[in-house]
């Protein structure tokens, strides 16, 4: 196998860890978590420990050829791990026993810049659609069914409502024997109740009767729960500042056991963000981005097909009107641009190949019946 050479670990990153043992700094790298939740968590880990407010990050270039922004003179970059790849001999592949025509070999540091950090044309995020539909509470009512029918059709686990009064004061709770949620069924607050969902979902997740962690100590447990809960919420654009994230000085100021449960966190937060990705399109609350015009003419023309493919089996099988007229608006603007270099390519072509005769239009011959 390659050998995976690692850079030197950065000074920030070797002392944040322990910070997470306080509550508000433990709330803070959620909040990162939940903005970068794509990143590994060795990048989630380093963007923190040198950014904590950061909110979008690109590479110089990136942000000029795709959001038209710049980076502001003199500003810091905030470094992350990239990947070494390397072309493999066939003489590697047959060491590795791969097919695979290239493989990673190490990492090294490369710069990053926050979106404050840059000036330029406004950069819209598709979570911004999201958070906007999503102060409608009966939005975030269809969310919570949208996810609780998923789970009840799509997983083995089983959820349902019961009147708050029967709880003792709980929101809801999982019952690891039975595999089953149960919620309080009248909660006024509907996000409250969403997020009581994605609690529990978190915790058979990660100490259900088959988990590697169903052994962790209940305080534990509650404050991972939460943090997923908290997380997803946020990913949504719903702000549950007031509610507990609880306390975290359950990690026993141990660093190991810090990265044991802040991978367990990015585990289950990115299953849950991903779901939630999913059924806020299908409940057409999400606006897909529509490509910007220089990003279109920049595409080859074997990705811009690929579009074209991809946007019309989106279109087939979404159900959400709304979603669906978005869609199809994509579609036509790579249709035009596709019309576009192709009438283009023709010109061009006849006006380097003069003696091909060319078609008379429609008007000459209509003129000559």
């Amino acid at each position: 196998m390659p050998r995976f050479v690692f850079p030197q670990i950065i000074p920030e990153f070797l002392v944040f860890r322990q910070s997470l043992t306080d509550s508000e700094k433990f709330k803070s790298y959620l909040d990162t978590l939940a903005k970068f939740h794509r990143y590994s968590q060795r990048n989630i880990d380093l963007i923190y420990s040198q950014n904590p407010s950061a909110s979008q990050v690109a590479g110089f270039k990136k942000w000029q050829n795709d959001f038209k922004r710049s980076v502001n003179k003199g500003e810091k970059g905030i470094r992350i791990a990239a990947p070494i790849i390397k072309k493999l001999t066939p003489e590697d592949q047959k060491r590795l026993d791969t097919t695979e025509e290239k493989a990673i070999v190490g990492y090294r540091y490369i710069p990053v810049f926050d979106i404050s950090q840059t000036s330029g044309e406004p950069v819209l995020s598709a979570k911004d659609f999201v958070k906007e539909n999503l102060a409608d509470h009966q939005n975030v009512t269809s969310l919570y069914n949208a996810f609780k029918d998923y789970l009840n059709q799509q997983t083995d686990l089983k959820v349902s409502e019961v009147p708050l009064a029967t709880l003792n004061g709980a929101k809801g709770y999982f019952q690891p024997s039975t595999n089953e949620i149960v919620i309080g069924g009248d909660e006024p607050d509907n996000a409250l109740k969403l997020k009581t969902l994605y609690h529990e979902y978190a915790h058979s997740q990660l100490h259900g009767l088959k988990s590697a962690f169903k052994d962790r100590p209940r305080a534990y447990q509650e404050t991972q729960a939460e943090a997923v809960a908290y997380v997803a919420m946020q990913n949504i654009g719903v702000d549950t500042s007031n509610y507990s994230l609880g306390y975290v000085a359950t990690w026993a100021k141990d660093t190991a056991v810090i990265h044991s449960a802040l991978s367990e966190i990015q585990q289950v937060s990115n299953k849950v963000i991903e779901l939630s990705d999913g059924l806020t399109k299908q409940l057409g609350l999400q606006e897909a981005q529509k490509e910007p015009e220089h990003d279109l003419k920049k595409l080859s023309v074997h990705d811009l097909n690929k579009s074209y493919q991809s946007l019309q089996q989106q279109i087939q099988q979404t159900t959400s009107p709304q979603q669906k007229a978005q869609l199809k608006n994509q579609l036509n603007d790579v249709h035009q641009e596709i019309s576009d270099r192709t009438q283009k390519q023709l010109k061009t072509f006849a006006e380097q190949n003069p003696e091909i005769k060319q078609p008379k239009s429609e008007l000459d011959q209509s003129l000559k019946r």
